[in-house]
């Protein structure tokens, strides 16, 4: 029986040389992957594996812990309630359900990133101090 060929990606992923750090780092040192790997297919343009968070992302860093967003951010009919808590958790309620979605942000610039506690992830953005676009809605801050 002949063993089927994966196609190059897959089998890097296959032999988990996607996610390996990088030579003579210390794997218990580090929290996030850091790999790049040229991948090409005969007849096919060469393409880059980008891990998440590699260190070779310019426009991606560190989180800003001591950001100026912490705190309540509503919609306009107060449906939706999103609470940045200061320790990088959030707490959004929705209509009479509070906590509907729960989990962990972190905000580089003015971008904020989420993952919830379920693995939903989402994206928003500060546009001024008290704005911020989240899933297709405006949310402004309550002071």
């Amino acid at each position: 029986m002949t063993r089927p060929i994966l196609p190059p990606l897959l089998a890097a992923c296959a032999a988990g040389s996607l996610l390996a750090p990088p030579t003579g780092a210390n794997p218990a040192m580090s929290t996030q992957s850091t790999t790049t790997q040229s991948i090409s297919t005969p007849g096919m343009p060469a393409q880059t594996a980008h891990a998440p968070g590699a260190a070779g992302d310019a426009a991606r860093t560190g989180p800003d812990t001591d950001h100026p967003y912490v705190g309540l951010w509503v919609t306009a009919d107060r449906y939706v309630r999103h609470e940045l808590l200061p320790n990088g958790r959030y707490d959004e309620a929705r209509g009479a359900r509070q906590s509907a979605y729960r989990g962990r942000y972190e905000v580089r610039g003015t971008q904020i990133d989420y993952w919830d506690d379920t693995g939903f992830t989402a994206d928003g953005v500060f546009v001024d101090a008290d704005t911020l676009h989240h899933g297709g809605m405006v949310l402004r801050r309550v002071k």
